[in-house]
């Protein structure tokens, strides 16, 4: 049976807000129309598919495997515009939750399906992320929204997901779990074999409760996770933020932190 590392000492408090500014951003976006599904996991199970120097990041002993669905709008670089065509489209990833030896929490992206191939080359030659090239829609009719996304390249070709959920009212009090899932400043990777820590920075999030009215994928067993056999326990929406992503952090003397 597999053995879950030690948690990280004094992990960084889970806060509604974020815990940087990036003034000086590296990349900016916007997140909009977002899906949160979320299943609950063994830290076990999750453990051997974090990059080095991490381990899931847990509450009151469980961890959590998320599929988010959204529309990435106007992708940019530093303070310059974002891009209106190829840096705006639909985007469904599958995500984990970590925390490293700095108490940093953040999410691990185990796949980034994405509608645009320019912006999938890019992320996976320049920054080693598992983007992968889709066929996807997100379609909005009242209440309802839907996320559609067909596997392209790379394979496996036939990964695909269908999201639907009805919008409710908005979350004026989110509970624990709530802010556990969604209020994540930072992204842990690696890059070249270096574990990479990549601060990010937005308004507190605007929830609403969502009623799931279909979920049809494969891409959390395609990402390496063992399949979802219940229902999500955490099903939100959130209309979205506007996001900054800052540089590594730097230790003193420039040298980046891992």
């Amino acid at each position: 049976m597999p053995q879950t590392p030690p948690p990280a000492a004094n992990p960084e408090p889970v806060t509604a807000d974020p815990p940087h500014t990036a003034d000086r951003p590296l990349l900016t976006q916007s997140w909009l129309d977002l899906a949160f599904l979320h299943w609950a996991a063994d830290p076990a199970d999750v453990a051997p598919l974090l990059p080095p120097g991490t381990v899931p990041d847990t509450l009151d002993g469980v961890t959590y495997v998320g599929l988010v669905a959204f529309r990435m709008h106007r992708v940019g670089w530093f303070r310059l515009p974002g891009v209106p065509y190829l840096g705006s489209f639909p985007e469904t990833n599958v995500r984990l939750y970590s925390v490293d030896a700095h108490g940093r929490r953040g999410v691990v992206f185990r796949s980034l399906d994405a509608a645009r191939l320019i912006p999938v080359a890019v992320a996976r030659s320049v920054f080693r992320l598992p983007y992968v090239w889709s066929r996807m829609a997100v379609r909005q009719d009242g209440a309802t929204v839907t996320y559609t996304s067909t596997r392209r390249w790379p394979g496996p070709g036939r990964a695909h997901s269908r999201i639907s959920v009805r919008v409710g009212g908005r979350i004026e009090d989110p509970t624990a779990l709530e802010h556990f899932l969604t209020a994540r400043w930072g992204m842990h990777s690696a890059f070249f074999g270096r574990p990479l820590y990549l601060p990010n920075a937005h308004p507190r999030w605007p929830l609403h409760r969502a009623e799931l009215l279909g979920c049809d994928e494969n891409l959390v067993a395609a990402a390496g996770l063992p399949a979802p056999t219940d229902p999500p326990v955490s099903v939100l929406y959130s209309p979205g933020v506007p996001v900054r992503f800052g540089p590594p952090p730097r230790r003193p003397g420039g040298i980046p932190t891992p």
